[in-house]
């Protein structure tokens, strides 16, 4: 069966918080926090939004011009480990915005991975027979949680959400193929279990393993590209274009070296966006379409705290 994404929209809040903000918070200021994470601004929901209306605002950028009706969808299924509520999913929440009755609802979380984990379940559901046009929905609303005195991590977060509609339909001759998803869960390795935590009523987000994050990201995000590649009887150096999970400039860096391939082909948001969480491979994707051509070979990386991985592999 083949899959294909027939749209993907994202949405990011208009509040624009610089580097200079924290210096007076966290004793940061604007270089040093470049020079380590390649941040320079990120954004911040407002105080009337939350994780669901990003997801839905991300949606909305999508319903006009999708090529179907989105009331025929009957499968959603949302990614976050930032959820504004855990009951009502943002899942739920996009099913009734729309009134989408037939939509099983599902919600997913292994942090920064969430989004690739989102996006095989709606592979399984396929390949079962039991969904046909599924909307994905990943959204983070990183600074309710965020400590912003923190100087380990205070500064790195961001807000965002983007949609992504699959359809086993190629509708535009242009849609992305789904060629290959792999995940796979990495809690045994490391300092996995208290290298990040979010404690809605402990502490909020926290990174106290920042170096142990940062090997194993750098390992394992180009170990989940090899795998997406090697099934399609390609490699790495085959890809056109890496969107990453948007954490560290460092770590980008880093994955390209590793990988012999040059960084202008690796589509990146992470100066203006910060760290989004979960959604930011396929933000930055949505971001930065305009660069890619019919053709085109398009990886995804992922890496999240606990730990995970993820890779998937397009086909433009």
């Amino acid at each position: 069966m083949e899959l294909y994404i027939n749209k993907i929209s994202h949405y990011v809040p208009e509040e624009i918080v610089p580097n200079s903000y924290f210096k007076d918070i966290n004793g940061l200021d604007d270089e040093w926090i470049f020079s380590r994470t390649g941040i320079k601004s990120r954004r911040k929901a407002g105080k009337d939004e939350n994780t669901n209306t990003m997801a839905i605002k991300a949606v909305d950028k999508a319903v006009n011009d999708l090529p179907y009706p989105i009331e025929t969808a009957d499968l959603i299924v949302a990614a976050t480990y930032s959820p504004y509520d855990t009951v009502a999913t943002i899942a739920h929440m996009v099913q009734r915005r729309y009134h989408i009755e037939n939509a099983k609802c599902v919600s997913v979380s292994s942090a920064c991975s969430s989004f690739i984990n989102a996006m095989e379940v709606v592979e399984g559901y396929f390949a079962t027979g039991k969904a046909h046009r599924a909307i994905v929905i990943a959204s983070e609303h990183n600074t309710a949680y965020a400590n912003e005195t923190d100087p380990q991590a205070g500064h790195l977060w961001g807000d965002g959400a983007v949609a992504v509609f699959i359809s086993t339909e190629n509708f535009h001759n242009g849609d992305a193929k789904i060629i290959s998803i792999h995940t796979q869960g990495l809690g045994h390795i490391g300092k996995a279990a208290e290298a990040v935590y979010l404690r809605p009523l402990n502490g909020g987000i926290g990174m106290p393993e920042g170096r142990d994050v940062f090997m194993n990201a750098c390992h394992y995000m180009v170990e989940a590209l090899e795998r997406v590649t090697a099934s399609y009887g390609k490699t790495i150096q085959d890809l056109d274009y890496i969107s990453s999970h948007q954490a560290n400039q460092r770590i980008i860096r880093n994955i390209a070296h590793q990988a012999g391939i040059p960084e202008e082909r690796f589509l990146t948001n992470i100066e203006t966006r910060g760290n989004t969480g979960c959604p930011s491979c396929a933000i930055s994707l949505s971001e930065n379409l305009d660069k890619i051509k019919a053709g085109d070979l398009v990886g995804l990386t992922v890496f999240g705290g606990g730990y995970s991985c993820g890779a998937m592999l397009l086909q433009y």
